[in-house]
């Protein structure tokens, strides 16, 4: 008889023995990205977001939901993320069978953004996978859900960028498979921290602009 198990209940250690998931050392977002200087324009928007969050966060804790309005949707606007041919969807639900054990791992993804979505040839490359929690979650405690969702596009394809954030910080991960399937950490950033602000937005126009490999 096969167990399900909701991916919101694992633990990192879980996701390592279920997934057969190895951690790296951490890494820097230009090993993967080129960064590019951001507009006059694009530094504005990113201000009015980070002053938008400030003041909500000022009143109270932010939902999980609106963490995503406030903040996510419109710097995936910004980067990019809503142009053709990128397509979002919210809440898709996901099943990975763990290997060599009668389990089941299932869960609902917040955000996932594809590309080559029209395609009848090959799947939709998945270009990130986004988990939200709300503003007074540390972020670590979504990476598990995170991994385990974005280990999902792995049985289709190379590599993919995840994202888990509150709000206020930002925890990418990137994700690749060759002979083992690994992860790793990149630098945490935070909306609050105007250098880390606009690193944030360098990395997600980076990532909506690479190509459907990596």
């Amino acid at each position: 008889m096969t167990l399900t198990v909701e991916a919101s209940s694992l633990s990192l250690n879980d996701v390592h023995r279920f997934l057969k998931l190895e951690k790296l050392s951490n890494a820097s977002f230009v090993d993967f990205l080129s960064l590019e200087p951001l507009s006059e324009f694009e530094q504005q928007d990113l201000l009015k977001i980070r002053n938008d969050f400030d003041r909500y966060l000022s009143a109270r804790k932010i939902s999980e939901g609106l963490v995503k309005f406030l903040t996510l949707a419109p710097l995936m606007r910004l980067a990019g993320f809503y142009d053709v041919p990128i397509r979002l969807t919210m809440e898709d639900s996901i099943a990975i069978a763990v290997e060599d054990e009668d389990k089941r791992i299932t869960g609902r993804m917040d955000i996932l953004a594809i590309n080559n979505p029209q395609s009848n040839i090959a799947p939709p490359f998945w270009v990130l996978v986004i988990e939200t929690k709300n503003s007074s979650v540390n972020v670590i405690e979504g990476l598990p859900q995170l991994l385990t969702y974005a280990f999902k596009s792995l049985e289709q394809q190379p590599s993919v960028w995840g994202l888990v954030s509150n709000g206020q910080l930002y925890q990418f991960v990137y994700l690749r498979h060759d002979n083992q399937s690994t992860y790793e950490l990149m630098p945490l950033l935070n909306l609050s921290q105007s250098l880390d602000a606009i690193e944030l937005l360098q990395v997600f126009k980076a990532i909506c602009q690479l190509p459907n490999f990596q």
